[in-house]
């Protein structure tokens, strides 16, 4: 389901002076509180190669959806070498000034594409989700089950830019055991995971199978794989996967 962009909201601090009924110089300004960019995440400054931390790990996820053919990015906080990469491609993919450095420009877009619960633009939850509303019941905590679907998300509307914006449709996201169970899904599914996605409509299967090489999917399973002539998958594996024989993949 396609949702409007969130706007940035820019806050103006008035400083307050004081002055002293004698005449004398007035005192300095208070210091303006830091205001959020938007309801989801604020990062305080610009981020670069050595950095570390929460705000770094907040942005590999917003970006794990650029990290190279055949790559996937890790989310360890680290600003090393392969997010700035990340950073790079996706200010290319956005006419941002590409220095691999994420600073006002870069930021501004991560804005515009998220929503206020962190999803971005064009998924959200509900999509990622027809099992259960509260994301329990699989191998993984509910929380931990519904933040590998985040990633998910955000590596497909990587994919939808690529392909120039298309809408993505998507059949079947998150399953609980019972859900997997009646639905035939293979034991070890990552859906049972949270970031098992399948795919249908257009894009061509194929074309949705070979787009996703280049946008952090270890796992990727289409047209001339068993019980997948009918949808591409895309997940997160621990080990790659690719196979979708009709389309040369694998």
């Amino acid at each position: 389901m396609v949702k409007k962009f969130v706007k940035v909201f820019v806050a103006l601090c008035i400083a307050l002076s004081a002055f002293a009924v004698t005449g004398s110089a007035s005192a300095a300004p208070a210091q303006a509180p830091v205001q959020a960019a938007d309801g989801c995440y604020t990062w305080a400054g610009p981020l670069s190669e050595g950095a570390t931390g929460d705000p770094v790990r907040q942005l590999q996820i917003r970006v794990s959806g650029y990290p190279g053919s055949g790559e996937v990015l890790g989310l360890d906080g680290t600003y090393g070498p392969a997010t700035k990469a990340a950073v790079t491609r996706f200010q290319q993919a956005y006419g941002i000034s590409a220095d691999g450095v994420a600073g006002d420009a870069t930021f501004a877009k991560i804005y515009e594409l998220q929503d206020d619960d962190c999803t971005p633009a064009n998924f959200d939850y509900a999509e990622l989700n027809g099992c259960n509303s509260d994301w329990s019941g699989g191998p993984l905590s509910a929380a931990d089950a519904k933040a590998n679907a985040l990633v998910s998300m955000w590596k497909l509307q990587a994919m939808r830019h690529a392909l120039g914006d298309v809408a993505l449709s998507v059949s079947s996201g998150f399953r609980s055991y019972s859900c997997n169970d009646a639905v035939g899904g293979a034991a070890d599914s990552r859906h049972l995971y949270g970031d098992g996605v399948d795919l249908i409509g257009a894009p061509s299967f194929c074309t949705l199978a070979l787009q996703a090489r280049d946008h952090g999917f270890s796992q990727i399973l289409g047209p001339g794989y068993p019980g997948h002539d009918d949808h591409t998958h895309v997940a997160a594996s621990p080990s790659r996967l690719w196979s979708a024989p009709t389309c040369g993949l694998g």
